[in-house]
C-alpha cells in the first residue's frame, strides 16, 4: 500500500468495499501513529513508568499523556507528584522507600522500612494517590518459606497504617531470570500465599506482565485465578522489553480483554523501554494496543 497516502485518501478508497473489514486493524494503527486521545473506549485506565523516557523531560511527558489519554505517570518520588498533579494527572503507584533488592524478607530491615513508610504514606494520602510499591528484597541465600514468614510478619505492622490512610500498599512481582537475579518475590503463587497470610485489602500485588511471562507465563490463566490479589498492571514486551507491538511474544490485546474481563477497575502502567527515535509514538501505540 502507498505510504503516502492520505488518511482521508485511504478512509475514501476502503469504505463500502470488502477490502474495509480486512484494513481496519492497518487503519487504526495508521490514524494511532497521527496522534489524539479520541476514541478511547474507557475500560482501562492508562498509566506509564516515567523512568522509561529519561530523556524526555517529565513535564513534556504529562503534557504527551493528556494528549493521548493517559491519566497517570507513575514511579515517582515526592519531588514530582506536584508536576503530575499540575498537569491534572495522578501517580497511580508511588515510590517507596525500599528498593528491590532490600525489602520485606529480612526481620533486620523492618524497623527502618516502617518508619520510612510511616512518613511517606501520609503524603501519598495528602496527594490523593491510590498506591505505593514495595518489594521483598533479594533472596541472598534464604529460604522462600522464610521469607515469605519475615515478609508477613513485617507488613502486617504496615497495613494498618496503609488503611488508616487509604493507600494500597503493592508489593512487585518481578523475574529473577533476567533482569533481577535472586530476587525472592518471582512467582505469583507466592505473592498470593503472602496476600493470604497479611490478611489485608490494604496490600496487593503489582503483576508485572513482561515478568510473569518470563518466569511463568500462562499469564490469562493466572489474572483469571488470581485477580483478587492483584492491584496494578505493568505492561513490556518480551523479549527485550522494548515495544509491546507484533515484534515479541506477548498478545496484549487478548491479556487486556482478560484483565477487563474480571472488573479490575485499577491502573496498567506502561512499562516498557521505547527503542525507537520518537517514544512519545510508541507509547501512543501501546496505548492503542491495550485500549480494549
Amino acid at each position: 500500500m502507498n505510504t503516502h497516502l492520505s488518511r482521508r485518501s485511504v478512509l475514501k478508497t476502503l469504505a463500502g468495499s470488502a477490502a474495509f473489514v480486512g484494513a481496519a486493524q492497518w487503519t487504526s494503527t495508521a490514524l494511532a501513529a497521527e496522534g489524539g486521545a479520541a476514541g478511547l473506549k474507557g475500560n482501562i485506565r492508562h498509566s506509564v513508568s516515567r523512568w522509561c523516557y529519561g530523556k524526555t523531560s517529565l513535564d513534556a511527558l504529562c503534557a504527551a499523556c493528556k494528549e493521548i489519554g493517559i491519566e497517570s505517570v507513575e514511579l515517582l518520588g515526592p519531588d514530582d507528584w506536584p508536576v503530575v498533579k499540575k498537569h491534572g494527572l495522578v501517580c497511580a503507584m508511588c515510590n517507596g522507600p525500599d528498593s528491590i533488592g532490600y525489602g520485606w524478607n529480612r526481620v533486620e530491615h523492618h524497623a527502618k522500612l516502617l518508619e520510612g513508610f510511616e512518613r511517606m504514606i501520609p503524603q501519598v494520602a495528602q496527594f490523593g494517590f491510590p498506591n505505593i510499591i514495595t518489594f521483598s528484597g533479594n533472596r541472598r541465600g534464604m529460604s522462600d518459606a522464610e521469607g515469605l514468614e519475615n515478609c508477613a510478619l513485617g507488613l502486617k505492622k504496615l497495613v494498618p497504617i496503609a488503611e488508616k490512610h487509604k493507600v494500597t500498599v503493592i508489593l512487585e512481582l518481578l523475574n529473577s531470570k533476567v533482569d533481577h537475579k535472586d530476587y525472592m518475590a518471582d512467582h505469583t503463587v507466592w505473592g498470593v500465599e503472602l496476600c493470604k497470610q497479611v490478611g489485608s485489602e490494604w496490600l496487593k500485588l503489582l503483576y508485572d506482565i513482561y515478568h510473569m511471562q518470563i518466569m511463568e507465563g500462562d499469564l490469562i490463566r493466572s489474572i483469571n485465578d488470581y485477580n483478587p490479589y492483584i492491584g496494578h498492571y505493568h505492561t513490556g514486551g518480551n523479549p527485550g522489553r522494548n515495544e509491546i507491538d507484533e515484534t515479541q511474544e506477548i498478545y496484549y490485546p487478548a491479556v487486556m480483554r482478560a484483565i477487563v474481563a474480571t472488573g479490575y477497575k485499577g491502573f496498567v502502567g506502561q512499562e516498557f523501554i521505547p527503542k525507537r527515535s520518537d517514544p512519545i509514538a510508541s507509547l501512543r501505540q501501546a496505548i492503542r494496543i491495550c485500549d480494549v
